[in-house]
């Protein structure tokens, strides 16, 4: 596990903020009539603003900025000529390198007035994540996070997905651990958390069943029934008391 010192803090901070108030302004601009690919657009223009460039552009490939996922596109989508819809739901996740360090952060946010089930799921999906970054915190372990994320979300009714989890952040766009959104019994004991580790926690959540697929482009994760789903993330740095968000934005 990596342990940060406060050189590696600062700079993961600043590009944190970056990553924040980047996801704040591509939230406020997305309304409908806008394609995904000018949405993209406006998140590069945003990201260079202030210095920085995007962490997953080239990542293994990926070829936009940011991602966009609609409706029932779980995580990874990309940028195109789809049109955005009032109704809709938008999953934007933000990484932003600068300075050698990442910070990363996601939201789904509707496009005016949602259905009652899609405005339910991203109020579930938000206090998920909550409830995780409660647990992260030194003495707990990983399995803390998983367990309260997958309580909260079952409990109403919805289901995490288990293919795509939270991971460790720094100076890579993943690093370890692993944080799962749920508890894997035959997973070996888990890691322990310790003060100075950034960790970024993002439960991804579909109303409908946990199952998921990938379409033709490699990329983009869709839920197999069709169901809508959402995505928040936060980095966060364990403390000895409670956790620090580092993509708040201040």
């Amino acid at each position: 596990m990596i342990v940060r010192n406060e050189k590696d803090y600062q700079g993961i901070c600043q590009a944190a903020q970056i990553a924040a108030r980047v996801l704040a302004e591509v939230s406020r601009f997305l309304r409908p009539g806008l394609k995904t690919k000018e949405v993209d657009a406006y998140a590069a223009e945003r990201i260079a603003a202030y210095g920085g460039r995007s962490a997953f552009l080239g990542y293994r490939g990926y070829p936009r900025h940011i991602c966009i996922s609609v409706n029932n596109e779980v995580v990874h989508g990309i940028g195109g000529n789809r049109i955005l819809q009032p109704g809709d739901i938008v999953s934007l996740d933000v990484g932003v390198y600068y300075k050698g360090f990442i910070g990363d952060t996601a939201a789904t946010v509707p496009i005016g007035l949602c259905g009652n089930v899609e405005r339910r799921l991203i109020q579930v999906t938000r206090e998920a994540l909550y409830k995780g970054i409660e647990q992260a915190r030194a003495g707990n372990r990983v399995v803390d996070i998983s367990r309260a994320i997958q309580q909260h979300v079952e409990a109403a009714g919805f289901n995490v997905v288990r293919e795509f989890v939270g991971h460790g952040v720094g100076r890579k766009v993943h690093e370890e651990p692993q944080i799962p959104n749920f508890v894997d019994n035959g997973r070996q004991r888990s890691p322990k958390l310790v003060p100075g580790m950034v960790l970024a926690i993002e439960p991804m959540v579909n109303a409908g069943g946990a199952a998921v697929r990938i379409l033709s482009d490699g990329w983009t994760v869709v839920t197999a029934d069709g169901s809508p789903s959402a995505h928040f993330e936060h980095t966060i740095l364990v403390r000895e008391g409670d956790p620090e968000i580092l993509t708040w934005v201040e």
